[in-house]
C-alpha cells in the first residue's frame, strides 16, 4: 500500500467513527450562570406542565438551545429535576445557616426564614414549589433532597421551640406549626402571577407578618 492510499484509509476510518459528546466536568459548578438558566427554564416548564408533562425539547426550546447542548450540563430530566430541589434547598440552609448565628430573637428568626422561603419559590425558580414531584425524583436523589429539606424544616422546628421558651410564641407542637408555615407558604406558587397587583416581596412580609402573628402569645 502506498503512503497516499494509507493515508486516505487512515481518513476514512476516522470519519466512520462516531464522534464523543462532550464531556462534562465531573465537579461543574450548580450556581454557574447556563446550568441556573436551564433550572428557571425547567422550573417553569414544570409548574406550567407538570413533570410529566413538561419535556426536554421544551426546556431548551426556551433558551434557545438544542437538546444535545442540554445534555451536557445534564443527562437527563429526572437529574434536572434533583437540580432544582438542590438549588432552592441549597440556598433556603444556607440562609438558615446565618439565621441560626445571628443571635437574633426567634420571631426575627423566623422573619428571615419565611421571606427567604418566598423568594426562593417565587424569584430563584419561577415558582416551582419545592416538595412538589418528589415522586419522580430516583431513590438515590430523593434520599439527598429529603436530607436537605429535613435539615430546613428540623431549623425551622428549632427557632419555634426557641421562641416558645422564650414566651415570644404561644405554647404549641412545633412539629404541626412547622408544617402549617411550609403548607401555606409552599402554596403561593398555585396562586402567584409576575403579573399580579403585588410583588414577591409584598406577598413574602405580608405571609411573614399573618404567620408569626398567629404565633405569637396574645
Amino acid at each position: 500500500m502506498t503512503t497516499s492510499e494509507s493515508t486516505t484509509t487512515t481518513r476514512a476510518a476516522a470519519a466512520r467513527r462516531p464522534r464523543r459528546r462532550p464531556r462534562r466536568p465531573h465537579n461543574a459548578d450548580p450556581t454557574a450562570s447556563t446550568r441556573v438558566d436551564i433550572l428557571k427554564s425547567a422550573a417553569k416548564a414544570f409548574r406550567r406542565l407538570g413533570y410529566h408533562g413538561a419535556t426536554v425539547e421544551q426546556i431548551a426550546a426556551a433558551l434557545h438551545m438544542k437538546k444535545g447542548n442540554l445534555y451536557y450540563y445534564f443527562k437527563n430530566k429526572e437529574e434536572i429535576l434533583f437540580a432544582c430541589h438542590q438549588y432552592s434547598l441549597d440556598q433556603l440552609v444556607a440562609i438558615l445557616d446565618q439565621v441560626e448565628r445571628s443571635g437574633l430573637a426567634a420571631d426575627e428568626k423566623l422573619r428571615r426564614l419565611i421571606v427567604a422561603f418566598v423568594h426562593t419559590i417565587l424569584d430563584e425558580l419561577h415558582g416551582t414549589a419545592l416538595f412538589l414531584d418528589l415522586e419522580a425524583l430516583s431513590p438515590a436523589h430523593l434520599r439527598a433532597v429529603i436530607a436537605r429539606r429535613d435539615r430546613f424544616e428540623h431549623g425551622v422546628r428549632m427557632v419555634l421551640s426557641e421562641g416558645m421558651s422564650a414566651g415570644t410564641f404561644a405554647p404549641g407542637d412545633p412539629k404541626l406549626l412547622a408544617f402549617a408555615v411550609f403548607g401555606a407558604v409552599n402554596w403561593i406558587p398555585r396562586w402567584f402571577s409576575p403579573r399580579g397587583a403585588a410583588t414577591s416581596q409584598e406577598i413574602a412580609d405580608r405571609f411573614a407578618d399573618y404567620l408569626i402573628g398567629g404565633l405569637r402569645r396574645s
